[in-house]
C-alpha cells in the first residue's frame, strides 16, 4: 500500500505490520496487539496518525480485567444511570474533578481509588455519601437522587439476596467474564430477547452469545453469568430459577408450543419492557447483533450451532465454560 512516510516526507510504499508486544503496567507484562507501518524506502516505522487504537489503553484495560477493577465505560455508565454529573460525583468522593475525569477517560486508577469507586457506585453506599456530604449537592438534588437510589437499591438488593440465599455467591473470574453477577442486567437482557416471544432453548443461546461476544470484544461480560455445558448447548447457570422468578413476578409469560403429539417446547414472551438505560452502548450493540444473527433460526439449528463452539466441545458435561473460549466464538 502507499502512504506518506513522515521520515521521507513523500508518498512511499508501506508495509502494514501487525504484532503482539508486551507493555509493562505496574510491573506486570501485558501482551497487546499493535499495528504500525514500515516505509520500504527508508525502513522507518511509524504509527497511523488516524488510528484510534491506543496500545497503552488496551494494556490498561487488560490490567483492569485481570485485577477485577472497574473499567472507564462502566464508571461512566453507572454514573449516568444514577443521574449524577461528573462534578457531583467528584464532590461526593472528595476528589478533584480532574481525577475523576482522568479515570473516565482511560487513566489507570490505583487500587485504593478503585475500591472507593466500586463501593461508591452501590446505591446504598452512595446514599450514605450524599448524607455525609450535605454541601456537595443542593437540597433538591439530594432528595431526587436519594429517592432514585433507594428504588434501584431495593430492587437490586432483593434480587441478589434471594439468589445468594439459594445458591451462594461467587467472585468475578474467567468463568463469569470477570464480572460479578448482575441480576438486574441479566433479567433485562432476558426481557430484551423475549420482547417478541422466543423459545427457551433459543433464549439460552442468545444469552450465552451476548455475554461471550461482549467479552471477546471488550474483555468483560455483560451480566457476569456463568455458563455450564448442558445437553442442548450452553445456558446460564441456574437458568430455571431466573425464568421461573420472572414468570412469578409477571414479567414473563410462558406458553407451551406443540410441534406434534410427542414433541413440545416452551415459548417465553416479555410482559414488561426492560430498562435499557442500565446498559452501555457496547452492550446494546452486541445484544442487537446477536438477536439479528439468529433471527428466524429454529431451536435445533441454534442448539447444533452452539455444539460446534470450541468452548462447548472442550468442556466436560456439567462443567463451566471458560470465557477464554470467547476468542474462538463463531460469531
Amino acid at each position: 500500500m502507499k502512504g506518506i512516510c513522515p521520515n521521507c516526507e513523500k508518498e512511499r510504499d508501506l508495509d502494514l505490520i501487525q504484532s503482539i508486544e508486551e507493555i509493562e503496567v505496574r510491573g506486570e507484562a501485558i501482551p497487546v496487539s499493535v499495528e504500525y507501518y514500515r516505509c520500504l524506502a527508508c525502513g522507518d516505522e511509524f504509527e497511523d496518525p488516524k488510528s484510534k487504537s491506543d496500545p497503552l489503553e488496551k494494556a490498561y484495560g487488560e490490567y483492569r480485567r485481570r485485577h477485577g477493577m472497574i473499567q472507564p465505560d462502566e464508571l461512566r455508565e453507572m454514573r449516568r444511570k444514577y443521574g449524577l454529573k461528573q462534578h457531583e460525583l467528584a464532590r461526593l468522593l472528595g476528589w478533584g474533578l480532574a481525577t475523576l475525569s482522568r479515570y473516565e477517560n482511560g487513566a489507570l486508577q490505583n487500587e485504593a481509588h478503585d475500591k472507593i469507586l466500586r463501593l461508591a457506585l452501590e446505591p446504598q453506599n452512595l446514599i450514605k455519601l450524599i448524607g455525609e456530604a450535605p454541601d456537595a449537592l443542593s437540597e433538591e438534588r439530594r432528595e431526587g437522587l436519594i429517592a432514585r437510589l433507594k428504588t434501584l437499591g431495593e430492587s437490586s438488593c432483593s434480587l441478589e439476596n434471594v439468589y445468594e440465599e439459594r445458591f451462594g455467591s461467587y467472585k468475578p473470574d474467567i468463568f463469569s467474564g470477570y464480572q460479578p453477577l448482575i441480576l438486574q442486567k441479566l433479567f433485562y437482557v432476558i426481557l430484551f430477547f423475549c420482547a417478541e416471544g422466543i423459545l427457551k432453548t433459543v433464549l439460552n443461546k442468545h444469552l450465552f452469545y451476548s455475554d461471550f461476544k461482549h467479552f471477546k470484544v471488550n474483555s468483560v461480560s455483560i451480566t457476569g453469568a456463568r455458563y455450564p455445558r448442558i445437553p442442548f448447548g450452553p445456558a446460564p447457570d441456574k437458568w430455571q430459577f431466573f425464568f421461573t422468578l420472572l414468570i412469578e413476578e409477571g414479567a414473563l409469560e410462558s406458553e407451551e408450543i406443540f410441534y406434534d403429539e410427542n414433541v413440545s417446547g416452551e415459548k417465553l414472551t416479555a410482559i414488561r419492557k426492560p430498562d435499557l438505560s442500565v446498559f452501555a452502548n457496547s452492550e446494546l450493540l452486541i445484544m442487537a447483533s446477536v438477536k439479528e444473527y439468529f433471527k428466524g433460526w429454529t431451536a435445533r439449528r441454534v442448539s447444533e450451532f452452539s455444539h460446534r463452539e470450541r468452548g462447548y466441545r472442550e468442556t466436560l458435561p456439567g462443567r463451566l465454560i471458560s470465557y477464554e473460549y470467547a476468542e474462538n466464538l463463531q460469531i
